[in-house]
């Protein structure tokens, strides 16, 4: 890993997220960020196999990255297709002010998540930067494991709360109640972010292979943390506690991450 192959992948997320900017721009939605965030972490794991050349490990870190980039992509794409602002966005337009937010948004939004990238990606970007002949090894397997396992629960997770939003829409006297609390949202709160934590060190274990790979674990670390303290659980929590009485009772029983028997 050269720091000219760092820059080119820095500059690559630069020009998506400028990108993304302008449309947002044009659209008066930042929130559009959002479905291409795990896109810029494909475009420099590839950038970086481009430049230093296919083996057999940058296939399968290769593979393991497009799905779950794609998948994501995909899921949050058609999620938010047809709907406003995401509120998030839309309280930080309403405190700065049309009229600066278009500009603040490049800084607060675009930027930080374009450098977010960057530093989170470093395990991919150390591993698909490996020297030849870089076989497919016993450490790339075990990550493959720890990365199969979370995009499972990931993928499930997203695919019950879908579900549970369907039939909450429809109504009727079998509608499901206001707090989603079957399947793995039985055993956490927030299954699909544990799930995503869980993908990221896998990731990590797959760049152990490679000198100073150990290194790498602030990355998926920083995952995990923003997940649970900052854009995830903490958030969300906070907005369900405020939006609907049930879910007191769900924090209770329910642990809020890692997923566990329900309490009593």
């Amino acid at each position: 890993m050269t720091l000219d192959l760092l820059a080119g992948n820095a500059a690559l997320v630069l020009a998506l997220m400028t990108g993304l900017w302008v449309a947002s721009v044009v659209l008066r939605d930042a929130s559009i960020v959002d479905p291409w965030w795990s896109i810029g972490f494909l475009l420099v794991t590839a950038h970086t196999v481009a430049r230093t050349g296919l083996t057999p490990g940058k296939a399968l870190l290769l593979a393991m990255v497009g799905v779950w980039a794609l998948r994501l992509w995909l899921y949050l794409l058609l999620r938010s297709r047809g709907k406003p602002e995401d509120p998030r966005y839309a309280a930080f337009r309403a405190k700065y002010g049309p009229e600066r937010y278009w500009w603040v948004s490049f800084f607060q939004v675009f930027l930080l998540q374009g450098l977010l990238v960057v530093l989170i990606s470093a395990p991919l970007q150390l591993a698909a930067a490996a020297s030849e002949p870089d076989p497919v090894s016993l450490t790339d397997l075990l990550g493959l494991g720890v990365f199969a396992a979370g995009f499972a629960i990931e993928v499930l997770a997203d695919a019950q709360l879908a579900s549970y939003r369907r039939a909450r829409r429809r109504g009727g006297a079998d509608a499901p109640g206001p707090v989603l609390d079957t399947g793995l949202w039985r055993y956490s709160r927030h299954p699909n972010y544990f799930g995503e934590a869980l993908l990221w060190w896998g990731f990590f274990v797959c760049a152990l292979d490679e000198p100073m790979g150990w290194a790498t674990i602030l990355a998926p670390a920083l995952m995990t943390f923003l997940l649970v303290k900052v854009s995830g659980v903490a958030m969300l929590d906070a907005h369900m506690a405020a939006t609907r009485p049930e879910y007191a009772g769900y924090i209770r029983r329910t642990s809020a991450f890692i997923p566990r028997p329900p309490r009593t």
